[in-house]
């Protein structure tokens, strides 16, 4: 599928900008951005829900821009599941089949046998009989999947599938989300709004940002090597400074950081450095050769399984987090408003210019 200058705006506010971007066959492409950045608009501008202002959609050569929704040969999968509840899971998913306005599958065995298949695919084997209010709702979106898939779309879309799971539930549908997807060889366009489930998915991710796309490439570049300061914060893992640049050094918080050698000379609005590179020593600690730092006062830790987060006020006020896995160190127990150094290797840091765009490196960013 290729997007050519897709453009939506309701009541002259643009919702989808200008977007050019090719979905490739067979791959699992994630779709990232904040409430408001477009992603539901762009999802139903392409299953033909809405109608573009602009631009133009291809789905294999094909323009489909305006071909109804039934036509497109594309299938999506809503958050809300969007089940009948009157109806047995086999029926549910058996109702693309049946109803569908073009060659809709008449032949009972036909109907039996596909969704037997795709029901299998989804692990719900033995839950055709099964009631919608009978099961969990793990169960119900494997059956809105099942659904979807049986229908042997050419690209499945899908709407925040995990937004309604708890923690566990999206965890283990994130695995077999991908199992199901390469075991069909059906792309997958998954829009979310949660970075963790954007990076771990994606053959590619693509981050959405009002309405227009900021970068798209694949996640372990996008999470190492973000090129826009918005990327940087979206994906929730980077302290993010604010500041310029005088006398050589980035001032920020009214304190003075070194720049990485490949940022000496140019003009910068933001510095950024992941939160698990970041080191804490005794306050008045000064970096050692080739790190860089800053002071702060402790606030509070915070234990979220296998790591604790430590959160840090800097003098403008402003809050900086530090991270750290169990499985690298120890807990530490600091005290409230106890002050304390932070530093990091220079190698790690990323700049942005005043605009947000990051500054040309070709070094791959890792932690500390």
């Amino acid at each position: 599928m290729e997007l050519i200058r897709l453009t939506k705006a309701y009541k002259g506010v643009p919702a989808v900008r200008d977007v050019f971007l090719i979905v490739r066959e067979d791959e699992y492409l994630t779709l990232l951005g904040p409430s408001g950045s477009g992603k539901t608009t762009l999802l139903r501008l392409l299953s033909g829900l809405e109608k573009p202002d602009a631009g133009q959609i291809h789905l294999n050569g094909e323009d489909v821009t305006y071909r109804p929704p039934h036509l497109r040969g594309l299938g999506i999968v809503q958050q809300n599941y969007a089940l009948f509840p009157h109806m047995s899971v086999e029926d549910n998913v058996a109702f693309g089949l049946r109803y569908r306005l073009i060659d809709p599958v008449t032949d009972e065995g036909e109907v039996k046998r596909r969704v037997a298949e795709t029901l299998e695919l989804v692990g719900l084997t033995g839950f055709e009989a099964r009631m919608v209010g009978q099961i969990s709702g793990g169960q119900k979106q494997r059956v809105s999947l099942a659904r979807t898939l049986v229908t042997r779309p050419k690209i499945c879309l899908l709407d925040e599938p995990l937004g309604a799971l708890d923690a566990n539930l999206r965890e283990r549908m994130t695995v077999e989300l991908r199992k199901i997807r390469e075991t069909l060889g059906v792309t997958f366009l998954h829009v979310t709004g949660n970075e963790t489930e954007a990076l771990a998915m994606g053959d590619r991710m693509v981050v959405l940002d009002k309405g227009s796309i900021v970068q798209a490439d694949r996640p372990d570049v996008i999470f190492s090597m973000p090129s826009d300061v918005r990327v940087a914060r979206f994906v929730n893992t980077y302290n993010v400074l604010e500041g310029a640049v005088r006398d050589g050094e980035f001032q920020s918080a009214g304190q003075a950081m070194t720049l990485p050698e490949y940022a000496r000379g140019s003009e910068a609005g933001f510095y950024a450095i992941r939160q698990d590179a970041v080191e804490i020593n005794a306050a008045g600690t000064v970096p050692g050769p080739g790190r860089t730092g800053l002071q702060a006062t402790y606030i509070a830790s915070e234990f979220l399984g296998s790591r604790f987060a430590y959160i840090f006020r800097m003098p403008n006020g402003g809050v900086f987090e530090v991270e750290r896995h169990l499985s690298h160190s120890d807990p530490v127990t600091y005290k409230g408003g106890e002050a304390c150094s932070l530093s990091w290797n220079l190698s790690d840091a990323l700049v942005f210019d005043p605009s947000g765009a990051a500054l040309e490196t070709t070094v791959f960013k890792g932690a500390a």
